[in-house]
């Protein structure tokens, strides 16, 4: 696990395994015609699992669920897990992350699932570390956005995390995030606010704004965190003065039309976050494999 972080949230984990298993073996507690049939459940090995490629690596955490619930569905012995390489950590090709011992059948039938999550995991953190990298020497964090993999907000987020950069809102239920649709429906930006307040008093407040006055107007009316949304860089320079000027407090987000190319450049505006959608929305996997070693 990524050192001083809770991890991904555990019954969350515990339902995607669930889920993730049913898709590959069947419903519970399911089947694999192959490994069952060629292996006997009492044949031993150990197995190494291994980084293919350059990057961070995240989600090892669900690797021990995946084996613990393989074997309760299958009613296989445990397996055990050696963890080489923490959540985090940046690896390089060839390089042992983890070392798995227990029922061969049991390594096989949880291979693809442990696998594809720690793949798309670890994808996420290599992404994100690119942007850290962009922003180190910075005052600017990279965040992360809704725009998960349904299902897969707890791991993808945590994941983010390994790669350094940070979760504002889990979802919708614990920051309100005033848009422009909302803006619309409330009549103004103060009314949106107003409204949140009256029915959410326990909650931030964060605004979409596109414009400087909409940027001062959510100020003035109580805003919590602003997002500068699609300025080109002088005029996200201006609005960031002008906010500070009249809330130094508030905590400002650019998102985007952002690039690596981009980011120090945006930073120097003095933003405190640059949101990022394509953290987990668009991150190639990080391949991984699990090679049985041999007898």
């Amino acid at each position: 696990m990524l050192p001083g972080d809770p991890g991904p949230d555990e019954a969350a984990v515990e339902r995607l395994v669930a889920t993730t298993l049913d898709e590959d073996l069947g419903a519970a507690p399911g089947r694999d015609v192959t490994s069952q049939a060629t292996i006997a459940p009492t044949t031993t090995g150990t197995a190494d699992l291994v980084a293919r490629a350059d990057g961070v690596v995240a989600g090892l955490v669900v690797v021990p669920v995946v084996l613990r619930q393989v074997a309760q569905r299958l009613g296989l012995s445990p397996a055990t897990v050696v963890v080489r390489v923490p959540d985090g950590t940046r690896v390089t090709r060839g390089d042992v992350l983890a070392e798995l011992a227990g029922p061969v059948q049991l390594l096989l039938v949880a291979e693809r699932t442990l696998l594809n999550l720690a793949s798309r995991a670890s994808g996420v953190a290599t992404h994100t570390r690119r942007w850290a990298d962009a922003l180190a020497g910075t005052d600017a964090l990279v965040l992360d956005t809704r725009k998960t993999t349904p299902g897969l907000r707890a791991l993808e987020k945590y994941a983010v995390r390994c790669g350094g950069g940070t979760n504002k809102r889990m979802g919708l239920y614990d920051v309100a995030m005033v848009k422009d649709n909302h803006v619309a429906a409330a009549g103004s930006v103060t009314a949106a606010i107003e409204a949140v307040r009256s029915r959410f008093p326990d909650v931030a407040i964060q605004v979409e704004a596109d414009t400087r006055d909409q940027a001062l107007e959510a100020v003035a009316a109580g805003a919590d965190f602003l997002l500068l949304d699609n300025m080109p860089t002088p005029v996200l320079a201006d609005v960031v003065a002008a906010v500070r000027a009249v809330a130094p407090t508030t905590q400002l987000e650019a998102t985007g039309n952002l690039t690596l190319g981009r980011a120090a450049e945006v930073a120097s505006t003095g933003v405190d976050y640059l949101s990022v959608g394509g953290l987990t929305h668009s991150s190639p996997i990080l391949d991984l494999a699990l090679d049985l070693r041999p007898v």
